[in-house]
């Protein structure tokens, strides 16, 4: 039993997992973290499941971030150990030998896009919005963005989105390779299914196989993840996150003095 997560068990062994805070823009929280991980952790063994289609409530975002006031009071250890269990959440999603599909509608920014790209492959609806806009707090991502958007998209192309903070739509997120297809709004979930319909044709072992075989090349540099969670950690002691936080929650632009 879930409080923030529906799970929807098909017969044809796909799984719908959406995450269910469509007041709150379906924003991460602790609890969020904690059901996903879970909720994972169980799929991944379930023999009844076949795929996984992981969506958001709602029609404005899939997940629209981090629970801002709960990241404001953050020191370095704190900052390090939130880094840290995130990307082992988010680590576990892409290590899941089933296939797993993110579906798109709406807003999918900071830990929402990074939630995105944990998944195997991602259908973007034409409303679809991505973006990493950390710095704008004072920090990075924190949740394993430093190192997955670079593989997705190139170092050029990941710097300017997390150096500028700016969000992108989902034509450009396609042209990138940030996703895998684009359609028309509100059918995302429709060309996931059809998707996983044909993937699932396949041989489940093979199909286990390739991603395990996908993901091992990926995951070599362990360094890079355990740097990010550091300068997260670091940062988290900065007066210019202490002033992104107040800003935001206050709805005031910031003044950031680089320190």
């Amino acid at each position: 039993m879930f409080t923030t997560l529906l799970l929807d068990h098909r017969e044809d062994g796909v799984t719908i997992l959406t995450v269910n805070r469509p007041d709150k823009l379906n924003a991460l929280n602790e609890t969020v973290m904690t059901e996903l991980d879970k909720a994972f952790e169980s799929l991944s063994v379930d023999q009844d499941v076949k795929a996984v289609i992981l969506t958001g409530a709602g029609d404005k975002a899939f997940v629209a971030g981090a629970d801002i006031a709960g990241l404001a009071t953050l020191d370095g250890p704190g900052g390090r150990e939130l880094a840290e269990r995130g990307q082992a959440v988010f680590n576990r999603i892409a290590r899941c030998p089933k296939p797993v599909v993110a579906v798109i509608e709406g807003y999918a920014l900071g830990g929402g896009c990074e939630l995105a790209m944990a998944a195997h492959l991602r259908i973007a609806g034409a409303n679809a919005v991505f973006g990493l806009p950390e710095v704008s707090l004072g920090l990075v991502p924190g949740y394993g963005g430093t190192q997955r958007l670079a593989r997705l998209v190139g170092q050029g192309r990941a710097l300017e989105m997390i150096l500028t903070g700016n969000p992108i739509k989902a034509e450009q997120a396609l042209q990138s390779g940030l996703v895998n297809r684009v359609v028309e709004q509100g059918k995302a979930l429709e060309e996931a299914m059809g998707m996983l319909h044909s993937i699932l044709k396949r041989a489940p072992l093979a199909l286990a196989a390739a991603i395990k075989a996908v993901i091992a090349g990926y995951e070599t540099p362990e360094e890079g993840f355990a740097t990010e969670a550091e300068l997260f950690g670091q940062l988290c002691e900065t007066g210019d996150f202490k002033e992104g936080t107040r800003a935001f929650l206050a709805k005031e632009k910031p003044d950031f003095k680089g320190h």
